[in-house]
């Protein structure tokens, strides 16, 4: 992927500077150290985003290999990490202190720095994802830019200038898809920064003229919660990487009334599925019985299955099989049809069993935040002897003004648990309702949940 020219004002926007697409042409942040990593396997390892942003552009056809790493790793994890894509150097940035790897360590700078370059394409550069689970050791799902960006616009749609942005980290595989689209387009890109409050990233992003954005719908009830979306007005709002229920859509469009609302579907391993433009939680049944293009889904015992040229190659360093022989992959989204529409469940991993019963803790958390005095909510499973397990709901609520907060919340809690009895089967009512002041996020934009 060679550096675009792009439009003159087309830029990496980052919290600690600004890097011009133009000038990735005759500048580097390598120190003179691209031959050095010719034809080697590369862990991208830096705590800010834009060196690997930088670094993508430069070592892509250079590299063997590229490993995007995000900060919130563990020693353990980065260390199997390293030896299961065979790592013989490491990417940190400039002042950094040396990863205890045995690994070649190079320092990335945090801006461009002019330099004779020989950016000669040597090498099918295969790019590593890691899947986001939470706990235990990330898959290493193999990529190249075909797979990743093949189906991606290579022009802006029109002459009008075009910034994205996203909530996400750019080395997910939500994030990167936006990563590829402004590049690819020569479009400006506003990145987040890792713990940075919502206020502050969106004020960098409307100083950038953002017009197109992302994030999970967790992201967006955040920022929905902050009472900040309005430092913007985005042409385009899209989610992703979570179930967008219809609450968090109607939210969004009523913050965003000029913004066209979209949601899509991907997952690291099969790339994007679609994207929905009705405004409407779910998506079309004829995108099953009737496909088009080069993207082909089923449901097969609930769940999502997709094959599309957008797949990746394979595991790395995995037995797992990532594709069924068919050449599908099964996305673990459990979906029903309903009126000619299918609806996302929730995770396969994630039921929670209440005395041989499925509880899907998206559905509950759909009825929960429905509820306009709720920003957001989290359902879990809590260990029970007689059931094997009883649903428990966690509860972020809008603040309450001008009343007493124990009453409130008592008569709060009676009404949000009368409306999951009213539309939810009895084993699907949470036993236990607590409210709580924030919920926690993965380092992919999405609620933590318990062994995920």
């Amino acid at each position: 992927m060679c550096a675009p020219t792009g439009k003159p004002s087309a830029a990496l926007h980052a919290h600690d500077g600004v890097v011009r697409l133009s000038e990735l042409n005759t500048a580097s942040i390598l120190l003179g150290k691209l031959e050095a990593l010719r034809g080697r396997s590369v862990l991208l390892a830096t705590y800010n985003q834009l060196p690997t942003g930088i670094a993508l552009l430069e070592l892509d056809g250079v590299a063997r290999r590229l490993v995007l790493c995000t900060p919130d790793l563990s020693p353990e994890q980065m260390s199997a990490i390293a030896a299961t894509a065979q790592a013989d150097a490491i990417l940190i940035d400039e002042g950094a202190a040396p990863a205890t790897l045995p690994l070649e360590i190079f320092h990335a700078r945090p801006t461009l720095s002019a330099e004779t370059l020989q950016r000669r394409r040597s090498h099918a550069t295969e790019w590593i994802l890691l899947t986001s689970g939470t706990t235990g050791q990330p898959k290493l799902v193999v990529h190249d830019v075909q797979s990743l960006a093949g189906a991606l616009p290579r022009q802006p749609a029109s002459n009008k200038s075009m910034v994205w942005s996203t909530f996400y980290d750019i080395r997910r595989y939500g994030g990167l898809q936006i990563y590829l689209r402004a590049v690819l387009s020569g479009s400006g890109l506003v990145l987040s920064s890792a713990g940075e409050a919502v206020r502050a990233f969106l004020t960098r992003a409307a100083a950038a003229g953002v017009t197109h954005i992302s994030g999970t719908p967790s992201h967006w009830r955040r920022a929905l919660m902050s009472g900040d979306t309005g430092l913007i007005q985005p042409e385009y709002v899209r989610l992703s990487g979570e179930v967008a229920d219809q609450t968090v859509l109607d939210s969004l469009k009523a913050a965003y009334p000029n913004a066209r609302v979209a949601h899509a579907f991907a997952s690291t391993e099969a790339g994007v599925a679609f994207d929905v433009n009705d405004g409407l939680a779910g998506f079309p049944a004829d995108l099953v019985d009737n496909p088009t293009g080069s993207i082909e889904l089923k449901v097969r015992d609930g769940t999502l299955w997709i094959r599309s040229g957008r797949t990746a190659a394979r595991y790395l360093g995995n037995a797992a099989v990532l594709a069924s022989e068919d050449h599908y992959v099964d996305t673990g989204d459990m979906v029903e049809l309903e009126g000619g529409r299918y609806h996302f469940r929730g995770r396969k991993g994630g039921i929670i069993n209440v005395g041989g019963l499925k509880v899907y803790p998206e559905e509950v958390e759909s009825v929960l935040n429905a509820d306009p005095r709720v920003q957001m909510s989290r359902v879990l499973g809590r260990r029970n002897p007689i059931t094997g397990a009883v649903v428990v709901a966690e509860v972020v609520l809008h603040e309450l003004e001008g009343t007493e907060p124990g009453t409130n919340r008592d008569s709060v809690k009676d009404e949000l648990l009368q409306a999951c009895r009213r539309t939810l089967a009895a084993h699907k009512v949470p036993a236990m309702l607590r409210f709580v002041p924030r919920l926690e996020l993965t380092a992919a934009g999405k609620l933590v949940r318990p062994g995920a």
